[in-house]
């Protein structure tokens, strides 16, 4: 696991979108896992800039995203593919037929996750995985205490994240429980993956889940045991990492051999 503590929350979308942007400049036919949530936010307006300015093609890329609400359609303003829309999909030429994103209104859901599961694969499985992270250290909605060997699956949502959502939705509308997500096992079969956070209030699940035990109290942990992962934090998300000095030499080392990739450490 690579990590890298970056000054600020624009750095660090920067930064990760440098890379997915390098991953598809590799190949152009890439199969991206996407993320929703305020921290990708900077990453995709990034992203959005440089097909824009500097002519980034998504022409051939397909995307899988992570999860997405059982209950609400597609153009809820609270689903998932309603966020994509408007944070990515409506500005860069990704096909919309190389869009998947988990359908919450599937009439059977078990078979609709395993569909995902056969498209994912079908696809090649997927090249880069863009992952945020949970306040309880959970990526996805594997909240605690999920199997670390889980796949696409319907999963209930905690009374803590229902009465967060609250806040989302309208008086009297219904906050959703359930939701379709990818399982822990599915997201360790990417290729590679990026992880973002940013803020003090991710600093302590964030040095647990890269520096603590592996466990399925905090899905996170789990990256731990892939080959390929770069965490990519602001200073505020990396402030509670014991070894965030020894993380930012072998960054800068890695700065001297890769400059056109790996921006400047703290």
């Amino acid at each position: 696991m690579e990590v890298i503590v970056t000054k600020t929350y624009e750095d660090m979308s920067a930064l990760a979108a440098r890379m997915i942007a390098q991953q598809i400049l590799h190949k152009p036919s890439s199969v991206l896992g996407l993320a929703t949530g305020s921290t990708p936010v900077g990453t995709y307006k990034e992203l959005i800039r440089l097909h824009k300015n500097q002519g980034l093609d998504f022409s051939k890329v397909t995307t899988f995203n992570l999860d997405e609400y059982v209950g609400l359609p597609p153009t809820h303003n609270q689903s998932y593919r309603y966020f994509m829309d408007q944070n990515l999909f409506n500005h860069v030429n990704v096909p919309s037929a190389s869009i998947h994103v988990p359908y919450g209104h599937a009439e059977s859901v078990l078979d609709f996750c395993e569909w995902y599961e056969a498209e994912i694969q079908r696809f090649g499985g997927i090249d880069l995985q863009i992952l945020g992270i949970g306040g309880d250290g959970h990526i996805a909605f594997n909240e605690p205490g999920s199997s670390l060997g889980s796949r696409t699956r319907l999963k209930t949502l905690t009374e803590e994240t229902i009465e967060d959502n609250k806040r989302f939705f309208g008086p009297g509308e219904e906050v959703p429980r359930f939701a379709i997500t990818m399982g822990v096992g599915t997201i360790l079969e990417a290729k590679k993956i990026v992880m973002i956070a940013n803020g003090k209030k991710k600093a302590e699940i964030i040095a647990e889940a890269i520096e603590g035990p592996v466990s399925s109290q905090v899905s996170a942990s789990a990256l731990q045991l892939h080959r390929h992962v770069v965490v990519i934090l602001d200073q505020e998300a990396g402030s509670k990492l014991k070894r965030a000095d020894y993380y930012k030499w072998v960054y800068e080392q890695k700065a001297k051999l890769m400059p056109n990739l790996i921006g400047k450490a703290t």
